[in-house]
């Protein structure tokens, strides 16, 4: 096995919206006030439409507001809706300007030992403005956000496309991530190799190689491709 690209998650993974256990944003929505809606009926309405958010089939945020007050027979001001979406689309940026050192070592390593770089994010588009003028654009060959490919993960099909678009086999990828929306085993399924990454936050359980630290990926790619060969050694003929 040669491993040839490795693919990353991105919140969680790359950038973090935690600090010391709190939320960097220190967000306060008065849902109530601005919706209609207690803050358990909002979280409850944000998550039926979670996978539709992610694919894109909602085009903006207030778009899917829209839809959750609309299916409660709520009218709302559109001003309420438009507040909490420029406030969300501040909250969302705040991570991509306090990007950890480590994480850009990292990608630097790979780039340096030629590894492909793609990332492959469950993500709508209010949640990634900050991409485009980040750190990290500049080390990846290419980038998946969910919204623009009307796909998510875990779906097999989103792994898939990754690898087409960087003309590499599932077998010569390597997935890198936090673990949540049952991305690891997406990956495993789609023949990618899995890392996961418990450095912002360790909480999610697995069975998967760990790493604590971005500075351990080069060695745990090391580790992986070893072991692959072993195997190989193994199970072939004399």
């Amino acid at each position: 096995m040669s491993i040839r690209a490795i693919f990353f998650d991105l919140f969680e993974t790359l950038i973090t919206e935690f600090a010391d256990g709190k939320r960097i944003s220190n967000r306060q929505y008065d849902y109530m006030r601005l919706l209609g809606l207690s803050h358990a009926d909002f979280k409850l309405e944000w998550h039926k439409h979670h996978d539709a958010r992610m694919r894109g089939e909602f085009a903006t945020f207030p778009e899917v507001i829209q839809a959750m007050v609309t299916s409660r027979s709520l009218l709302v001001d559109e001003k309420n809706i438009d507040s909490l979406y420029q406030d969300r689309v501040q909250e969302k940026q705040m991570p991509f300007k306090q990007i950890h050192s480590e994480v850009l070592e990292m990608l630097r390593d790979l780039k340096n030992n030629s590894f492909r770089i793609g990332l492959i994010s469950n993500c709508t588009e209010e949640e990634v403005r900050g991409w485009r003028d980040s750190a990290l654009g500049e080390y990846f060959d290419d980038v998946i956000f969910s919204y623009q490919v009307g796909m998510c993960k875990p779906d097999k099909d989103i792994y898939t496309l990754a690898c087409n678009r960087l003309s590499v086999g599932p077998d010569e990828c390597i997935f890198v991530g936090d673990g949540g929306s049952d991305e690891l085993p997406g990956a495993a399924a789609a023949g990618l190799h899995v890392v996961h990454a418990v450095w912002f936050h360790s909480s999610i359980k697995s069975d998967f190689m760990k790493i604590d630290s971005p500075s351990k990926l080069i060695a745990a790619i090391e580790q992986m491709q070893q072991l692959a060969e072993r195997d190989t050694d193994s199970t072939t003929p004399a």
